[in-house]
């Protein structure tokens, strides 16, 4: 599903570019100066978030590696569907205010705080640094995406997907960032509210996918090892 996940971050970047392209288009450094390096820590910036974005995929992969030790791994695909739905249908300002009432006010002021700090520094490492901490900004866009990393294979393969969901908005944040004005604001508002769609038809995916309907590649069946296999000894190859 790591397809899934770039599809939807390139569906959803004109939403990135809705909440987050003021912080691209402010952005420290002149493009006449050195145009590398100019181009070089833009490239960065959104190498920063895609950073972040893996990293909070792994801690997604991990709680769900834990579901599906527990036996609910189909039942994992069809509740992170299920809650995709559900967050598609919550305003983002809900959203924030429940991170907040969970106790993330004070983190998140920090976040700002030294995003501010950042912006007074114009190098390389600091423009890496702003988009790790870009990341961590309350985004529903990020957090559809971590209902779905909840539901893939491991540890690794959740924040694959989360880092293929950072590099699916790449192309067009870098663009932004290049540009000035890469996309208009009427069609910014556009494909923002085209996102819930894009999100719903993914959930449907999760969804059926955990249903086992014996569809190749979509919905594979998913066998249930038995008490009686289960008690059968492996096969042991030795070498010779």
């Amino acid at each position: 599903m790591l397809w899934a996940g770039f599809l939807f971050g390139l569906l959803g970047s004109f939403h990135c570019v809705g909440m987050c392209g003021a912080i691209a288009l402010a952005l420290p450094g002149q493009a006449g100066a050195a145009p590398a390096r100019y181009v070089g820590g833009r490239l960065l910036y959104n190498l920063g978030r895609v950073t972040t974005y893996a990293t909070l995929g792994a801690g997604a992969g991990l709680l769900g590696q834990g579901l599906r030790l527990a036996g609910v791994q189909q039942s994992l695909s069809i509740a992170s569907g299920v809650l995709i739905l559900l967050l598609v249908a919550v305003p983002e300002r809900l959203t924030a205010q429940l991170a907040g009432g969970l106790g993330f006010s004070r983190p998140l002021a920090w976040v700002k705080t030294t995003l501010g700090r950042l912006f007074q520094r114009p190098s390389l490492p600091a423009l890496y640094a702003t988009g790790v901490l870009n990341g961590l900004l309350p985004c529903g866009l990020v957090y559809l995406a971590l209902a779905g990393a909840l539901s893939a294979p491991g540890v690794a393969g959740a924040a694959a997907y989360m880092a293929c969901f950072g590099l699916g908005t790449l192309p067009l944040m870098l663009g932004l960032s290049l540009s000035g004005q890469l996309v208009p604001l009427r069609w910014r508002g556009r494909m923002r509210r085209a996102v819930p769609y894009a999100a719903s038809v993914l959930a449907v995916l999760f969804i059926v996918r955990g249903l086992g309907l014996g569809i190749p590649y979509l919905s594979p069946r998913l066998s249930t090892p038995t008490a009686e296999t289960a008690a059968q000894p492996r096969t042991v190859h030795y070498c010779h």
